[in-house]
């Protein structure tokens, strides 16, 4: 893990090993990510990047496991898609002024056979304290990819109290309870942009054991057109996430039959890009 810290806003561990993703992240000195507050799917890729604030799904797919299209031996896609435990090369680094910017290249192998790189970019403004992740994902391979990608934004839950809210105008009603739904655990996902704004935003708080801070998230719904937001309190898991992603909550072969899944041909790109900040 490399600590990656600005004059304002929250220290971040990125994780080499996996993606340059953020492992812990403090708060005024407390770190929000769940730990091992998670259920265990079984997969120690994912079990390592739930653990953390932030990691990346995709790009050859999202959500769980589903077959691979044509594969003789029935093999599936893993868990979240492939991201996971790729190791990230980084290629510049400066925390020396206010601000803070790196940037890194991951190359990636998909479940199909197929290949990836992602470029990626973190910053953090030292003036506001706003942290800044753009993405581009190149089908570095030779056959078609999918064209799928989600942020897990991941709170330990136990830092909430019955004041915190979520609020976003893709919310009916604007706001609800942190605890939505039927227990021990719930999800939804709607779609992310109601009024036609190049970006969408989500709040989350305010959370009183952060010194009454509210955690803002907004990503651009070009790539991310949807809102997910999943929470899980089945013991031993305590957790929220905050998840910007591609798609609605759909199989791969209905989100084909409708024309929504996408293809990334060899050679061409996505862009991705989420902010987010406490204040």
């Amino acid at each position: 893990m490399k600590t990656f810290t600005a004059a304002l806003g929250p220290k971040l561990e990125l994780d080499e090993s996996s993606v340059l993703d953020i492992g812990k992240c403090f708060v005024h000195d407390t770190d929000i990510a769940p730990g091992r507050a998670i259920p265990d799917d079984g997969d120690s890729r994912i079990d390592h990047s739930l653990e953390g604030f932030l990691f990346t799904c995709g790009p050859d797919h999202i959500r769980h496991p589903e077959a691979i299209a044509g594969d003789a031996d029935g093999r599936k896609y893993p868990l979240h898609g492939s991201y996971s435990s790729h190791p990230a090369e980084i290629l510049f680094w400066d925390m020396q002024g206010e601000e803070a910017e790196c940037r890194a290249r991951v190359a990636v192998k998909t479940a199909d056979g197929g290949e990836a790189l992602l470029e990626r970019h973190w910053r953090i403004d030292g003036a506001t304290g706003e942290v800044c992740l753009q993405d581009k994902v190149t089908n570095t391979g030779t056959k078609p990819m999918a064209r799928v990608h989600m942020y897990h934004m991941n709170i330990g839950a136990w830092l909430f109290d019955d004041g915190v809210h979520l609020t976003g105008a893709m919310l009916d009603g604007g706001q609800l309870r942190w605890d939505f739904g039927p227990e021990p655990g719930s999800v939804f996902c709607v779609p992310a942009n109601r009024e036609g704004d190049e970006w969408a935003e989500v709040a989350l708080g305010p959370i009183a054991s952060l010194g009454g801070s509210t955690l803002k998230v907004r990503f651009k719904t070009d790539g991310l057109p949807y809102l997910q937001v999943w929470r899980n309190q089945k013991s031993p898991a305590h957790v929220l996430g905050i998840e910007p992603v591609s798609h609605r909550m759909a199989g791969r072969e209905e989100l084909a039959k409708t024309g929504e899944l996408q293809w990334l041909q060899p050679g061409e790109s996505a862009d991705y890009a989420l902010r987010f900040a406490f204040v």
